[in-house]
């Protein structure tokens, strides 16, 4: 049985409602709804075929964007549970993190937001927003999903209050609208979900390592100690398990160790800070889900192995500079020859805004999947 909401979670009841107002759902919450729109959109999907870490990856178990979502919506759903926030906006939120991003992770959107240096830049927080509220077109009476206040909010401000100099050009544009005072920090449930998605990528892009062999068990065990007794603890325990089964133990035993880490460590600043309701939260200052310090210090000793392991390894390396060159290629060809863009998908385009022709284009190969814009650079640059 679901615990008793707390009072200072997110009351579906109490919503601040969609920018344009609709019929309420006969069986479902607001958040609940807002839940099902986005697991049913484009931009969910595509998330299947496009990067965590690796680019257009071959192994059937390396993770995409797509179940990198799930398993942090997984996480958070169960941490919200414990909080007693509301599940079903922590799970939206977390499902919809990561809508914004471009083919080839990390390195399509450095190599994005370069070549709209001139046009106000790329960010994938703020192209999240833009999937959201404006390119996803299912709907007669309006642009995007329509979702609610808290679920745009939590999205938009996971990580924190946006200073009035980190304001991209569609989230001033729309909060001008709907106000989601970007100046405060989210409700519980969009700090459970970014917490979440830490510990997620962590741990999963430290499997996803070791089963391509970029780095060894011994390895990190060497240079992360909070993983190295893990490690040895599992293999006390199951002195008999195979080094695969010894791994999977391990990462799960991390995964729970930091999510209870986060639990305690939440309880405790809730009970300090005491907010008396979702709007209380929102202005006490300060996040109130955090990891403890002497966790923050395992989390960052891991981060450090794996951006130096992982992620500029040689191998990884070569595949980001061919998927940066890729979406620099695709962005200079639309620019130059406007005729070529797919005229299903521009007249298709949102009516919302008057769009310059770079964004236009950034939102193009934005939305792409990995093997879209491969086998697309392929076709224009090789075979025409």
């Amino acid at each position: 049985m679901t615990p008793f909401r707390a009072s200072y979670a997110t009351d579906h009841t109490a919503s601040r409602g969609r920018l344009a107002e609709e019929e309420p759902s006969r069986t479902r919450t607001p958040f609940q709804r807002d839940r099902d729109r986005i697991i049913h959109c484009t931009a969910f999907r595509r998330l299947q075929h496009k990067t965590q870490v690796f680019i257009s990856p071959e192994g059937d178990h390396l993770r995409t964007r797509m179940t990198h979502s799930l398993e942090v919506a997984q996480i958070a759903r169960s941490m919200a549970r414990v909080l007693r926030a509301d599940e079903d906006l922590t799970e939206a939120i977390a499902l919809a993190h990561d809508l914004g991003h471009t083919p080839f992770g990390h390195a399509g959107e450095d190599a994005l937001d370069a070549a709209m240096a001139a046009a106000g830049g790329f960010d994938h927080n703020d192209q999240a927003l833009r999937v959201l509220v404006l390119l996803e077109q299912r709907y007669p009476g309006f642009d995007g999903l329509n979702l609610t206040w808290e679920t745009l909010e939590g999205v938009v401000k996971h990580n924190g209050p946006i200073a009035p100099d980190g304001v991209q050009a569609t989230l001033s544009w729309f909060n001008s609208q709907f106000d989601l005072e970007i100046g405060t920090h989210a409700g519980l449930e969009a700090q459970i979900a970014a917490i979440a998605d830490d510990i997620a990528y962590n741990h999963h892009d430290m499997d996803d390592g070791l089963r391509a062999g970029l780095f060894s068990v011994e390895q990190i065990c060497d240079s992360v100690p909070h993983v190295g007794k893990a490690i040895a603890e599992v293999r006390r325990d199951e002195p008999d398990a195979p080094k695969a089964i010894v791994v999977q133990e391990a990462v799960r035993r991390l995964i729970g160790d930091m999510v209870g880490d986060a639990l305690g460590c939440t309880t405790r600043r809730l009970e300090r800070l005491r907010p008396v309701d979702a709007a209380e939260l929102r202005h006490c200052g300060e996040p109130a889900v955090r990891f403890t310090e002497p966790m923050k210090e395992n989390e960052r000793a891991l981060k450090t192995f794996l951006f130096e392991n992982m992620y500029r390894a040689p191998s990884v390396n070569r595949e980001r500079e061919a998927g940066a060159q890729i979406v620099r290629d695709l962005f200079t060809y639309y620019m130059e020859v406007r005729g070529a863009l797919d005229m299903t998908w521009l007249t298709a385009y949102p009516r919302a805004v008057n769009e310059s022709w770079e964004r236009i284009v950034a939102d193009y190969i934005a939305g792409m999947t990995d093997r879209f814009a491969k086998r697309l650079h392929r076709k224009i640059f090789y075979e025409e």
